[in-house]
């Protein structure tokens, strides 16, 4: 019985009180991490661990829970604009106007070369390209180019596209969501009719790895084997290792 106290049950409420503690913590102490942030998770961590060791489950508990309320309290004075400027770190400028900025990449402790990299990764291979690039709290660096080097958008070709629309999952991994059907206000006589058109019916769907309804009104069919029918020897087939 005390094994199965000390090696399951013991484990298992660990697990469980310190995954309630983190999602009590919100989506952004596991998103994108200030100082604070990361300090919340890794004391956290060491709080729930140490019981694994010792027999002071619930007291490890209970510093994780006091310990999540300061992170909370924490999280609601940075909202106030005041505090935040004195509780989270400012971003630093590292690129103004296509010229380093020396002072921010030594305030930030950045080299020139880690700098020139960081840029590469975002696309852009001179600094000169760079209108700005600011170092965030979050300790991402954001880049934003020059007019004559961004991107070319539509609007510079008078061009005035359709609002995006975000395909809506039918089916997913062979499983119908039915709730987005009535979203739709669409019944399976009609997913059956689109199916059929796909050479698939409602009756077997279970190799679909996702259909989802388009802009047009149709259903966009993608299976676990999209090329079962095609020619093997089509060079745009091709796979990489023993499978061809």
């Amino acid at each position: 019985m005390d094994i199965l106290l000390t090696y399951v049950v013991k484990p298992i409420a660990i697990f469980i009180g310190a995954y309630i503690l983190i999602r009590f913590g919100g989506k952004k102490a596991v998103s994108e991490m200030n100082s604070f942030d990361l300090l919340f998770i890794i004391v956290l961590g060491t709080i729930v661990s140490e019981p694994l060791v010792t027999k002071q489950t619930v007291e490890a508990l209970t510093y994780g829970l006091v310990f999540l309320i300061s992170y909370i309290l924490f999280s609601y004075a940075t909202l106030n604009n005041k505090l935040r400027w004195f509780l989270i770190a400012k971003p630093t400028v590292l690129v103004r106007n296509g010229d380093i900025d020396e002072k921010g990449l030594k305030k930030a402790r950045i080299t020139t070369s880690e700098l020139i990299s960081t840029l590469r990764q975002q696309g852009y291979t001179k600094t000169a390209d760079v209108e700005l690039a600011v170092l965030e709290d979050m300790g991402k660096v954001s880049v934003i180019p020059k007019s004559y080097a961004r991107p070319l958008q539509p609007s510079d070709l008078n061009l005035h596209p359709s609002p995006t629309f975000i395909p809506i999952p039918i089916i997913m991994n062979g499983q119908i969501i039915y709730h987005n059907l009535k979203f739709l206000d669409k019944d399976e006589e009609w997913l059956n009719m689109q199916l059929m058109a796909n050479q698939k019916n409602i009756q077997n769907i279970s190799d679909i790895t996702l259909a989802t309804y388009t802009q047009q009104g149709t259903l966009s069919v993608d299976t676990d084997n999209p090329n079962e029918n095609s020619n093997t020897n089509n060079p745009y087939l091709y796979k990489p290792g023993m499978d061809n």
